[in-house]
């Protein structure tokens, strides 16, 4: 069994032992219990409130490098080809404080049939699909301070 309690970044130039694969719950929390692609049992003990990133490596305290992949999810991908009617999507999403990728004029969020009518209603094109799913980390999560 591996210990964790150690990340390296998403830049690492040692051997990778081993790889997990995890959806976006997972990877928001500092304390999992997962089983490596290798079958090895893995504990995560890490500080809470910093998400895992796709392609971040952690440390064992055996000194083995562990890589978080992302687990292909079942999203709701929506599209426009007008930057008003997607800026206005974004914030009413933002406003319900809903977990969303953004890309350039599409955005994906978690199946959610009534958040799907909103963005139907607001001239996007909603389809299902199954991706990777990278939420945006919140405009505070990188150390940002208020400086008054």
């Amino acid at each position: 069994m591996l210990d964790i309690y150690k990340r390296l970044g998403t830049h690492c130039h040692d051997e990778v032992y081993t790889k997990v694969i995890l959806t976006h719950e997972q990877r928001d929390r500092g304390r999992l219990k997962l089983v490596g692609e290798n079958g090895e049992d893995i504990r995560v003990f890490l500080e809470r409130g910093k998400p895992l990133q796709v392609g971040e490596f952690l440390k064992s305290e055996c000194n083995k490098i562990v890589q978080i992949e992302g687990a292909v999810e079942d999203v709701a991908h929506a599209s426009c080809d007008d930057w008003e009617a997607f800026s206005k999507a974004c914030y009413h999403l933002g406003n319900r404080h809903t977990k969303i990728q953004i890309g350039e004029r599409w955005l994906r969020i978690k199946p959610d049939h009534v958040l799907e009518e909103m963005l139907h209603m607001l001239g996007l094109v909603i389809s299902h699909e199954e991706a990777v799913f990278i939420p945006e980390s919140g405009a505070y999560s990188h150390g940002h301070h208020h400086h008054g």
